[in-house]
């Protein structure tokens, strides 16, 4: 026989229902940041490549050593 009276039973139920939503949210966040990091670690690798087609492009182009000069 339950001792417990309807007001602990309805908190009890709230609060397995708060911790339920939070790992939940807990679970998309982590999902959420995986994506991001992927993304951005991509991101970065796109943008060395562009860089490195810059420089190829400026050696290609003879201007290289005068933008180094500028610097």
């Amino acid at each position: 026989m339950d001792t417990r009276g309807p007001e602990t039973s309805g908190l009890d139920t709230l609060q397995d229902a708060a911790e339920n939503l939070f790992q939940q949210l807990q679970e998309h966040f982590q999902a959420l940041t995986a994506t991001l990091t992927l993304r951005v670690e991509e991101m970065g690798h796109r943008i060395e490549d562009l860089q490195k087609n810059v420089t190829d492009l400026m050696v290609q182009a003879g201007i290289e050593n005068s933008v180094k000069e500028q610097m």
